[in-house]
Order: C-alpha cells, then sequence, then structure tokens
C-alpha cells in the first residue's frame, strides 16, 4: 500500500512530465512535498492563470498532460480562465484544486466561500471536459482514468480534480493510468463526397483554422491544396498553417485578412472546404454574400456549428482532421487531375527550414520569392515606428523554426497580416476564447518544454498590465523566452473599435502609460526600448544570443495607426 499523493505523482512521471505549475497553499501542501521528492520541477507562477497558461504551453509542445495546481477557494477561481483557454485551443492540461479536509467539511475555514468548500468541481465544469470531486482515495484511479482519456481523445481538452486535504494522505494500492496512445479516429462516410466536390470544382477554395493546429494536420492540408490546386486562406486562429509564400496561398481572412483572399472570394467560388474552424465572427468579419460559396464541406471533430454560420449546402464531415483529410488522400481516384509542379518552392522551403535548427536569423525571407528588394519603411503620422513595420522587423529578425505565441489583441492582427509563415506549425493565435495575456504563459511553458528552440511572445501592453509578472517566472527559471511588446499606451483593438461603433471611445486609453523596459527589469529580465527598425533588430539579435534568462523588447509604436481589426461586424 502506498499513498495517494505519491502514486500520483508517479503518474505525473509515467507521463513524461517534468515541471509542475502552480502557486502553493495549505491544501496542496502534500502535492507540493511529493514534487520535490520525485524530482518533479515545481513553477511558481505569479498568478494561478499564469500557471494555467504554462501548463497549457507545456503540454502542447511537450506532447504530453500539462499540470497546473492551485489552491482552494481563489487558487482554484483564478484558474478558470486558464481552463477556458485551454479548452479552446484543445490542449491536454490536468488543473488540480485543493479542498478542505473531508473530515472538517461543514465547519468554517479560510480561503472557501462556505463551509461546504468553493464548489470548484462545478465552476470548472463549463471549461473543462471533466470535473470531478475525489472525496475518498480510491476513487482517484477511476477519476483519474477518465480525465486523462477525457484530455487526450477526441475533441481533447483540460479537466479538473478537486481532491481534499487528507484524501492526499490516505492509503491506496499501487496504479496506473496510461496516456491513450493507440486511438481509433472517427473517419466520416462523407470523405469519398468530398473527392467527388474537389473532382466537380472549377473555383474551389481551402479555408483552414486552428483545428488543423490541435489535429497536426499541417502536411495534409498541403498535400490536399497540391493534389487539387486548391487556393489556401486561413482564420485568423488558422494564420500558421500554410507557408505563406506558396503559390496557392490567398492569406488570410477575417481580421488581419488580406485583399487576395477577399477578391478570390468575390469571384465565384463553387466549393469551400472549411478545416478545424467554427467560423466565428472573428472569422468571417468581412464576409458578405457575394462571397458565398456554392458548397461547403466542413472538416471537424465537432459538428455543433457546422452550418450555422454560411448558409448554404453543407456537408458535414465529422472527426479528427489529419485522420479525414488523410482518408481523402488515400481513396482512390479515378479522374485525372491536371499536373502542375511545386517541386521548386517545397525546395526552397525546405533549404529554409533545413537551416532552422540555427539560431542565426535568416539573411533575407524573400530568398522564398526569389526577390532580394528591401521593403521601404512606411512613415506614419506621428512619426512614431509602425506595428506593421515592427512585425516586418521580427520576421526577417528571427530564425525559420521560431514559435510564434500571438496575445489577443491588436497587435497580433498586425502579425497576421504581415508576419511570413516559413514554416508551418510555428505560429499560434486563439480567435475563439481569446484571453488577453495568454500568450505570456504559454510562451514560458512552451519553452520548458522545447529549450533548445527559440520561443517569442508577441503582446502588447494591456496583456502586460494582466499578465505581465509572469516575466518574473520565466527569470526564475533562466528560460531565455524573447517578449516583444507593441506598447502605444492603450486597449488598442477596444479603442478603435469603440471609436468606429459609437464615435468616441471610454476607458480604453491609459492616463499613466505602462514602461515596459522598467518593468521588466525590476522583475531581473533584460529589457529594451525601440523607436525604430534597427532598435528592433539590434534587440531581437541580442536577445538571440541571450541564454541565461528572458528577454523583453519594448516597442513604442504609433497610436494612431488603424489596426486591421475593423471589419468586425457592429
Amino acid at each position: 500500500m502506498g499513498i495517494l499523493v505519491s502514486e500520483l505523482v508517479k503518474n505525473f512521471k509515467d507521463w513524461g512530465v517534468t515541471h509542475v505549475f502552480g502557486i502553493p497553499g495549505k491544501p496542496i501542501v502534500p502535492l507540493l512535498g511529493e514534487l520535490e521528492d520525485q524530482g518533479i520541477r515545481f513553477v511558481l507562477s505569479r498568478h494561478e492563470a499564469g500557471a494555467g497558461f504554462a501548463a497549457a504551453g507545456y503540454a502542447f509542445r511537450k506532447k504530453t498532460i500539462g499540470v497546473a495546481v492551485g489552491t482552494s477557494g481563489p487558487g482554484g477561481t483564478n484558474m478558470l480562465t486558464a481552463a477556458a483557454q485551454a479548452k479552446a485551443y484543445h490542449l491536454p492540461v490536468l488543473f488540480i484544486t485543493g479542498h478542505s479536509s473531508m473530515k472538517a467539511v461543514g465547519t468554517a475555514h479560510g480561503q472557501d466561500s462556505s463551509a461546504f468548500g468553493t464548489d470548484l468541481e462545478r465552476l470548472f465544469e463549463s471549461v473543462t471536459l471533466f470535473s470531478a470531486r475525489v472525496e475518498r482515495a480510491d476513487l482517484l484511479p477511476v477519476y483519474l482514468m477518465h480525465a486523462i482519456h477525457k484530455a487526450t481523445v477526441g475533441a481533447r481538452g483540460p479537466v479538473h480534480l478537486s481532491i481534499p486535504y487528507d484524501v492526499f494522505y490516505e492509503k491506496i494500492e499501487p496504479f496506473t493510468v496510461e496516456i491513450p496512445t493507440e486511438v481509433p479516429q472517427m473517419i466520416s462516410s462523407n470523405a469519398e463526397k468530398v473527392v467527388d466536390l474537389l473532382n466537380e470544382a472549377k473555383k474551389p477554395v481551402l479555408f483552414v483554422g486552428k483545428g488543423v493546429v490541435a489535429a497536426d494536420a499541417y502536411q495534409e492540408v498541403i498535400e490536399l491544396a497540391e493534389r487539387w490546386h486548391v487556393p489556401v486562406m486561413s482564420t485568423p486562429g488558422g494564420k500558421g498553417v500554410f507557408p505563406t509564400h506558396h503559390p496557392l496561398c490567398l492569406g488570410g481572412f477575417g481580421l488581419g485578412g488580406t485583399e487576395e483572399a477577399t477578391e478570390y472570394l468575390k469571384s465565384g467560388v463553387d466549393l469551400m472546404l472549411v478545416v478545424g474552424t467554427k467560423l466565428t465572427d472573428m472569422s468571417l468579419a468581412g464576409f458578405t454574400t457575394d462571397m458565398y460559396p456554392k458548397q461547403v464541406a466542413h472538416f471537424d471533430i465537432d459538428i455543433t456549428m457546422v452550418g450555422r454560420s454560411l448558409q448554404v449546402p453543407t456537408l458535414a464531415v465529422q472527426g479528427d482532421a489529419k485522420q479525414n483529410l488523410r482518408r481523402v488522400l488515400d481513396l482512390p481516384n479515378s479522374v485525372e487531375l491536371p499536373k502542375r509542379d511545386y517541386s521548386a518552392f517545397r525546395e526552397i522551403a525546405a533549404s529554409v527550414v533545413n537551416d532552422s535548427d540555427s539560431t542565426e536569423p535568416l539573411e533575407s525571407i524573400d530568398a522564398l520569392v526569389a526577390s532580394s528588394s528591401e521593403e521601404l519603411v512606411e512613415e506614419t503620422e506621428s512619426g512614431m515606428l509602425s506595428a506593421r513595420e515592427t512585425v516586418r522587423a521580427m520576421r526577417r529578425s528571427l530564425p525559420s523554426n521560431t514559435l510564434l505565441f500571438g496575445d489577443d489583441g491588436s497587435h497580433t492582427f498586425y502579425a497576421i497580416q504581415n508576419y511570413d509563415i516559413l514554416e508551418p506549425g510555428t505560429f499560434f493565435f486563439d480567435d475563439v476564447f481569446g484571453a488577453m495575456g495568454h500568450a505570456i504563459g504559454y510562451a514560458v511553458g512552451a519553452k520548458l518544454a522545447e529549450p533548445d528552440r527559440p520561443v517569442v511572445c508577441l503582446t502588447g501592453d494591456g496583456c502586460m498590465f494582466m499578465h505581465g509578472t509572469e516575466v518574473a517566472m520565466a527569470v526564475q527559471e533562466k528560460s531565455p523566452v524573447i517578449f516583444v511588446v507593441l506598447n502605444n499606451g492603450r486597449l488598442d483593438m477596444v479603442e478603435k473599435g469603440m471609436s468606429r461603433m459609437i464615435g468616441t471611445a471610454t476607458g480604453s486609453v491609459y492616463e499613466d502609460v505602462l514602461k515596459v523596459k522598467e518593468f521588466a527589469e525590476a522583475m531581473g529580465a533584460t529589457a529594451h526600448c525601440c523607436h525604430t527598425v534597427q532598435d528592433v533588430e539590434q534587440a531581437i539579435a541580442l536577445a538571440l544570443e541571450n541564454t541565461k534568462g528572458p528577454t523583453v523588447i519594448e516597442v513604442l509604436v504609433d497610436p494612431f495607426e488603424t489596426p486591421p481589426t475593423m471589419k468586425r461586424a457592429l
């Protein structure tokens, strides 16, 4: 017989978990002590939401379960936002919250909202795929097994267990919960119909979203596009799915979209293949009735929203996007498709990607488009640096394999429009839940999972006000994450959107602008304040050389620049 907390942590080790994120509190002290005893690093965050964000970024890049722990009451409620964000990303995060001892239920305890404790089990239900309170030790094996299955199979996502203080110490038989590996995937019977639709289409388009990222279906999207010569456009969340300079790339649609994608849709699309997106208002911003396709084939693991946004005939292809796209590609096809050679592009792209082990920036991203001309720096009305030029400078300065996490705000929409994707699966943004500041923690967790790969967080001053203290978590872990902060002294996306809606903006401009460089230095980070493109490029070069801890690059950008977010319906 062992004790529950020991068996729980043994399972963490079996899953390959090396870091657990959280903030201490009395009900979870047994767990923290056991983590230390078994050699798992406990990473102290500055806020429980930050712990959840970091655990999600860690799970994403480590390809295992992320674990975030918080105490009872406010420790648990602080993690609700992180759980909802992980659910939007379909990331397998196990949230563990403490609870007062079962023998003390009915008596008053600090940090709990009633004599029966804050009901975190129910609070987590709407933001996770499974939530339960482990009231006896013998319940843990079955609850943990169910939680891990929900977290890793099918739609995947976060789960939650609330464990009372005394239950951690209860005796239990040794047990093992394995992460499922051989998981049967749902293959839609409609896959064959997709082949027929593609063969018949005269002007098709692929519309890809964040679900392609969750399914790791980058290669399948490229293969399908090239086989049937289908132009590809992406939702804001699907930005990193398809290489920018591929001959079939139309760029983005929705907020941050391109004119090329808009004009293509207006030219009379007869088939739209939608892959991994719910088609929210962020993705369809600017979509007008003259852009409606004649037919939609919608690939998604959850078909709740299929057919809801576009009122056209829609074929639902339910299941894992990777497996269903692979099925379409593997089906026999009697139709002889026209030939087109993409080998030249692939060779150039491969040469760039093959150099990605180096931490040296690319000499010229224009190698992909056979051009060496430098872009002209735009003059802004205020004379300050534009966000667009900042993003372009980032792309010129960063290695092709850099992982970039975009935070929620206009800063990332500038990147959606101006940051070239050289290697699919290197740009991540959530256009569904959209928690400001989440990318700061995600980047820290991702870097701890992949310490040898450049990791960048693109964020804004508003996000830094919310969760910027997690930079201190990176300082503590000596993790060289690069944080690029576009500072224009306001909640830019809100301020510009509100002005458009009602003619004025209220409560969206900071009277006292955040001094990001000083803030970062106060937490122990290396920091730079940039006013020009040259400043940005130099700061990134120095950051790439810094292996001892994080670098925060503050960029003072034009507060009057119009962000690419004005297409959203009023």
